[in-house]
């Protein structure tokens, strides 16, 4: 286990770090004399007219996608707790949005948001609306990402907060009845409140996952038009990778920002199970 961390996670960790200290070309990366600017590449970043978009479309991603999937994930699990017939089939083919590659997930999505062919548009004008320009227009290529990545993302809520509304006692159901609560009164009174230590870790590890999407975004807008669905993932690989003359500091600069902003919400996971064992 220690040589699996050390080799997989400490090393590469470590030369991101390097790389963010240096001064990377193509021929220094490969005879490996950059020299050391200390933290000039962060102050690049933070200098650049890309970081403040990119912090917000990194912001407005998350949030938006965890709020949705959420919200939505928790009202199919209340759904299928019912146990009607045919609900173990209809879990399992909610499961396939998790199940399929990103990529695959990521061109179906493109497709079907094509501004000339794709299905939600042509649907749209049965209502008589015009063409919306979901991945090309700047105003709604952010949104178009959004709603992918939403769609993708509900199964792993639903499945989580499903075992956890499995794990609460109906007695405690049947006790809030006979005191007179409505189902509206039980939901936000038992089964929110006993769903919170659930909850926290679902939003906490969907939270860590959302920082760090990559496939969703840069096979549908590539983070364009204009930079208007760029967010930190696809401005570290943009620098990285996406140029004739790459930024190796600039790059790993920029995904290290993520790395901590991963880790401070990764630690407050780890006290949050710390604080449920001892509970």
């Amino acid at each position: 286990m220690v040589v699996y961390l050390v080799v997989f996670y400490a090393y590469p960790l470590y030369r991101n770090v390097e790389l963010s200290l240096r001064h990377y070309t193509v021929r220094s990366f490969v005879q490996g004399d950059a020299p050391f600017t200390g933290f000039a590449n962060y102050a690049e970043i933070f200098g650049d007219a890309t970081f403040a978009p990119a912090l917000w479309h990194t912001a407005v991603f998350t949030v938006v996608s965890l709020a949705f999937q959420f919200a939505i994930g928790l009202a199919l699990a209340l759904f299928f707790l019912k146990n009607f017939r045919l609900s173990a089939t209809l879990r399992a083919l909610f499961l396939v949005p998790w199940l399929l590659p990103l990529i695959v997930s990521s061109s179906t999505w493109s497709w079907m948001l094509n501004s000339d062919s794709g299905v939600v548009n042509a649907f749209l004008g049965l209502f008589g609306v015009e063409p919306i320009h979901w991945l090309t227009s700047p105003d709604w290529s952010l949104w178009s990402v959004v709603i992918a990545n939403i769609w993708i993302g509900i199964p792993f809520n639903l499945v989580v907060l499903y075992s956890g509304l499995q794990a609460i006692d109906p007695a405690i159901y049947e006790a809030a009845a006979l005191d007179g609560a409505n189902g509206w009164q039980r939901f936000w009174r038992v089964t929110f409140p006993l769903l919170r230590p659930v909850s926290a870790i679902t939003l906490l590890l969907g939270l860590v996952y959302t920082l760090k999407v990559f496939d969703i975004i840069w096979i549908m807008t590539r983070g364009g038009p204009s930079g208007s669905s760029t967010t930190f993932a696809t401005w570290s690989y943009r620098l990285g990778f996406g140029n004739l003359l790459p930024e190796f500091g600039p790059g790993a600069a920029v995904g290290n920002l993520l790395i901590v902003m991963a880790l401070v919400f990764g630690l407050i996971y780890i006290r949050l199970q710390r604080r449920q064992a001892l509970s």
